[in-house]
């Protein structure tokens, strides 16, 4: 699975409006349609944090193969339903790398699910990868890179 966002390309610096230090809107993303998928999830993931992998997102039940920029930051939302980040907060929070540690990337890495996921308020990333383990039919990922000075 392929995925793409106007915002920036595989492997290249995400822009400071998707970040802690501008706007913290989420990008626009788009990815293929996959036959027989019910739903798709997203998890945003930067594994290069200092305490290992961090959690910058959950969305899942999605039921468009695309999500516009700036998703609310709400449990229960137009494109699908967020769960908690390791910012304890619903929602997106973008790339925050400490100051001085260089680049860190982050996946924006969408699944596509046979089946919807039940609706679990505050659903965090291992909780949602344990429910899709076995209905996982396709999965795609988009790596940005970001860095503070």
């Amino acid at each position: 699975m392929e995925i793409k966002s106007p915002s920036f390309k595989n492997e290249d610096i995400i822009p400071r409006k998707y970040t802690c230090d501008g706007e913290d809107y989420s990008p626009s993303l788009s990815w293929n349609k996959v036959s027989n998928a019910s739903s798709y999830a997203i998890i945003v993931e930067d594994p290069d944090a200092p305490g290992g992998v961090f959690i910058h997102w959950i969305i899942y039940n999605i039921k468009e193969n695309s999500l516009p920029e700036n998703v609310p930051k709400k449990e229960k939302t137009d494109f699908g339903i967020q769960g908690i980040n390791d910012f304890d907060n619903i929602g997106y929070n973008g790339p925050c790398p400490p100051r001085g540690h260089g680049f860190h990337r982050y996946y924006f890495n969408v699944y596509a699910l046979s089946q919807d996921i039940p609706s679990s308020s505050k659903i965090t990333a291992k909780e949602l990868k344990e429910k899709m383990a076995k209905i996982v039919i396709d999965s795609g990922s988009l790596m940005g890179k970001y860095k503070r000075t």
